[in-house]
């Protein structure tokens, strides 16, 4: 490669002000959109036919450990409109009782079911009761299924260090419950939102809650872990008001802004580097707009009836918020990203996956033919 060709790639690296930090070209891989328009009983047949779209189930997961890393954000406490909270900010347990489903006809080895669940490191069992969740049904589908409570080190008796590809923007490698490096397989079960933070609260951002609050929590030890966590992630990952506790390492450079729409979008990206997603599911047939959750001044409940899966984070999020009606590449100070960066694309320059919709190859249903526009597209 000639200086000049250099200059020229590292010039074109540069996008609304993200510097890519890897030449090669992101990856891309096919994305499936399926429109429904409830929580129907062909749930799995039309979860299957997507998978199907995208290569397989069966490819994927057959003799393999799959860990599902639900969308339990905030507490089961808070409601919308007195919604159940599956049709507003909380993974659906139809969507779930169909995956498990799938997973287990597809031949995986377990199912381990995933949350660092809001302010507490009990059983995951429990806080699925709270949530309304039918457990013992779930039992009931095989045997294969496992719940873990990732708040905290859980049943493991050390956590796991992941390093982010590339060195990481904010943080250069994260400490997490061990659940998230013992498994073949890793699944963001994710919905169809806005984000106060980062935009969108997609596959990427719901990874968010694999950071231990045990850790990364405002009430995390100094130099240890807090194995009964009670608080959010405030000050330690949006502010940057204090680091995360000493057992893990620290963020790169303290100096930098402290300005969550800086912070949130970077380690968002980070963690996708440090733990890729290797399936994102997207529901987006009832949910929000406007906010990830009831605490979110303006939201409004919203029926897009659609669903999205694919084998890369970056590209099935990329096609989600196409699909919620926005520029998937838009900089700062455009909706969706009107007061953070564009996550998508600092994913994209660690190298996980592309945002450019020109490469990433849609099946089953036209983005045009499934648009639901969200609050400000």
């Amino acid at each position: 490669m000639t200086r000049r060709e250099l200059l020229s790639l590292a010039a074109a690296a540069t996008v609304a002000g993200v510097q890519r930090v890897s030449a090669t070209p992101a990856p891309a891989a096919p994305v499936s959109i399926a429109k429904t328009p409830t929580y129907g009983d062909d749930l799995p047949e039309i979860m299957a036919k997507m998978f199907d779209q995208i290569g397989g189930a069966e490819r994927l997961v057959r003799n393999k450990t799959v860990t599902i890393k639900l969308n339990l954000t905030g507490s089961p406490g808070i409601r919308f409109q007195g919604r159940p909270l599956g049709s507003t900010h909380y993974t659906h347990p139809k969507t779930l009782t169909a995956m498990v489903h799938i997973l287990d006809r597809a031949g995986a080895r377990r199912i381990r079911l995933v949350e660092s669940a809001w302010a507490t490191s009990g059983p995951l069992e429990e806080y699925l009761l709270d949530s309304g969740w039918n457990v013992r049904a779930l039992q009931a589908m095989t045997s294969k299924l496992e719940f873990e409570n990732t708040n905290a080190l859980g049943k493991s008796k050390t956590y796991s260090r992941l390093h982010a590809k590339n060195g990481g923007l904010v943080y250069p490698a994260f400490d997490v419950n061990r659940a998230y490096e013992d498994t073949d397989i890793f699944m963001s079960m994710a919905k169809l939102k806005n984000h106060a933070t980062c935009g969108v609260t997609l596959s990427l951002k719901n990874c968010f809650g694999i950071t231990p609050a045990s850790i990364y929590g405002d009430d995390a030890g100094k130099n240890e872990p807090n194995e009964n966590p009670g608080k959010g992630r405030g000050a330690v990952c949006h502010e940057g008001k204090r680091q995360p506790a000493a057992s893990a390492l620290p963020e790169k450079d303290a100096t930098t802004p402290r300005d969550p729409g800086y912070r949130m979008p970077r380690i968002v990206a980070d963690l996708a580097a440090a733990r890729p997603i290797d399936i994102a599911f997207i529901d987006g047939i009832e949910t929000v707009t406007g906010g990830e959750g009831p605490w979110i001044r303006g939201i409004a409940y919203a029926k897009p009836g659609v669903l999205v899966l694919g084998t890369n984070a970056v590209n099935t999020d990329t096609v989600a918020t196409a699909v919620m009606g926005y520029d998937p590449q838009a900089p700062r100070g455009k909706a969706p990203f009107v007061n953070c960066d564009n996550t998508l694309k600092l994913a994209e320059s660690l190298g996980v996956g592309t945002t450019d919709l020109n490469r990433i190859e849609v099946v089953g249903t036209p983005i045009k033919e499934a648009v639901f526009k969200f609050a400000g597209a």
